[in-house]
């Protein structure tokens, strides 16, 4: 497949912008998470978040999972995108490389350095400064196993410090900074630099691939835009 498997403890956030915590989240946690997002329809490559009352006290900075982001952005951050992907035999999706580059905003307002503008899922995302990614972290919570024949996400680990990166350049990142697989137990939860570059391939024995991802962040915007949130 041309990436490494490798012992988790190998990466850290502060070295790489990635790292696993294991069993992070309990049993009865991903219960709580899994009965949130019973009501989004399967068979989407990813289900953009907005609304389920029942995950704000999960991913909140005193929850199980937002705990892990109050570790490093403090306890002022916040939840301000949640996604949801499950892979299966009826959507074994693939993703290029890339980064993370929009955030989720209330409503449109036109204000500098912040574009171009999309709407995606009916909420509107626009590509903010990249300082401004730079400073967010993002949580996957892996509600099911991803061994290595079930898709994990793969990271070039570093490649969060080296700023936006035009497509041209991608493969030369990738060679330069190396590719990992993150494998994972159900639980497990992988801590990584939101612009940091990653890619996800089809599933060689797909069965649920269940990840809820969210995006932290400090501060409120400039020019009277605000965070959706979740």
């Amino acid at each position: 497949m041309g990436f490494e498997f490798f012992d988790a403890n190998r990466l850290t956030f502060s070295q790489h912008g990635a790292q696993c915590i294991r069993l992070a989240v309990s049993a009865a946690a991903l219960r709580e998470i899994a009965m949130a997002v019973a009501c989004v329809p399967a068979g989407t490559a990813g289900t953009r978040l907005h609304g389920i009352t029942a995950l704000q006290p999960l991913l909140a900075p005193t929850g199980p999972v937002g705990a892990i982001a109050a570790r490093v952005l403090g306890e002022a951050c916040q939840p301000v995108r949640a996604i949801l992907f499950d892979k299966t035999p009826a959507t074994n999706w693939s993703l290029a490389w890339h980064q993370d580059r929009t955030i989720v905003v209330v409503r449109r307002i036109d204000v500098d350095g912040f574009g171009p503008w999309t709407v995606k899922s009916g909420l509107h995302h626009v590509a903010p400064p990249f300082d401004l990614l730079a400073g967010m972290v993002t949580l996957r919570v892996h509600l099911d196993p991803v061994p290595a024949t079930n898709a994990p996400l793969l990271i070039a680990p570093g490649s969060h410090r080296l700023g936006r990166i035009c497509e041209a350049d991608v493969p030369r990142v990738v060679r330069q900074c190396g590719t990992f697989a993150c494998l994972a137990e159900a639980g497990d939860i992988w801590l990584y630099a939101t612009p940091i570059w990653h890619a996800s391939e089809p599933a060689l024995n797909p069965m649920h691939r269940r990840v809820l991802q969210a995006d932290y962040a400090i501060g409120e915007l400039p020019g009277g835009l605000k965070w959706l949130r979740v």
